[in-house]
């Protein structure tokens, strides 16, 4: 397994920032707009910026029709709902929980055999997250985990999903799953939500700007970056900077939402990262990815 270079070092970091400022910049703008009108401004613009550049779908396109509605409109529906109602940081870290999720699907559908450390990891990580939710469970905020948790487990079965895929590229599968996503998300937003117009017609350049940083930046640039990390570098080099995700999202809660994250929260979060970090970090001596 190849070392990173100070380079991708750098890019790695940066995508941890990209994703982890990310869930702060839409926990701000969902002052504004109803969360699921949010996703589907972010999948419009990465479509708008994104689509000239993919390549054709082939016969791939049932399966991308699949993609676009389990990995991406249920799921961040789902997950950036439970974010209005958790916190940014508190919910970076329950969804963390997306990669236990890959391993047991990967297991379960795919056949894979993880490894003895990453099902002691899986456990790990879910026991975090049973430390957050007793204290939620108090506050009120039980649902928005549960949303949140329902998302994470829709992101890992889109990855078992992605990997079906033939001949395509990630910028391809990035910008037709936006393309898709983006009026299947419309129309949640229509069911479940409600204010969708009076929003749009108020919204200012601080908020248009926070859509535009979900869709170009969050969701353009970051996924540009990692599918070149990983085209480069094997997964369980590049995962583990994933884990500074979380510790992005809490100091950007913390700076710029005032979030306060009370000590079962740290300590439950503390718990979700010690069971990713055993199933992402690799030994030196043995070459081995996420799962």
């Amino acid at each position: 397994m190849s070392e990173l270079s100070l380079r991708d070092t750098g890019l790695a970091v940066l995508v941890a920032l990209i994703w982890g400022m990310g869930f702060v910049v839409a926990k701000g703008a969902m002052a504004h707009f109803p969360p699921i009108l949010l996703m589907a401004l972010r999948f419009s613009i990465t479509a708008l910026a994104l689509v000239w550049f993919a390549g054709p779908i082939g016969a791939n396109f049932v399966r991308l029709g699949f993609t676009s509605v389990v990995g991406a409109s249920l799921q961040y529906a789902l997950t950036f709902t439970g974010v209005k109602g958790l916190g940014a940081g508190l919910s970076a870290l329950v969804v963390q929980l997306e990669v236990p999720f890959l391993i047991i699907l990967g297991a379960v559908l795919l056949g894979e055999r993880p490894s003895v450390r990453k099902w002691l990891g899986t456990l790990v990580a879910f026991s975090g997250v049973a430390i957050i939710a007793s204290q939620e469970r108090f506050t009120g905020a039980i649902l928005p985990v549960f949303l949140v948790i329902s998302g994470a487990f829709l992101w890992a079965l889109g990855q078992v999903l992605v990997r079906g895929f033939v001949g395509m590229t990630g910028l391809s599968i990035t910008a037709w799953t936006a393309v898709l996503a983006a009026p299947q998300l419309f129309v949640l937003s229509a069911l479940f939500e409600t204010g969708q117009l009076g929003a749009l017609q108020t919204a200012g350049m601080q908020v248009w700007g926070a859509a535009l940083y979900l869709g170009l930046v969050m969701t353009a640039l970051g996924y540009f970056l990692w599918n070149s990390l990983l085209l480069r570098h094997e997964v369980g080099r590049v995962a583990p900077f994933l884990l500074l995700l979380p510790v992005f999202s809490v100091i950007g809660g913390y700076f710029f939402l005032d979030e306060v994250l009370t000590l079962t929260r740290l300590i439950g979060g503390a718990v979700v990262l010690s069971g990713v970090a055993l199933i992402t970090l690799t030994n030196r001596q043995r070459s081995e990815a996420v799962i």
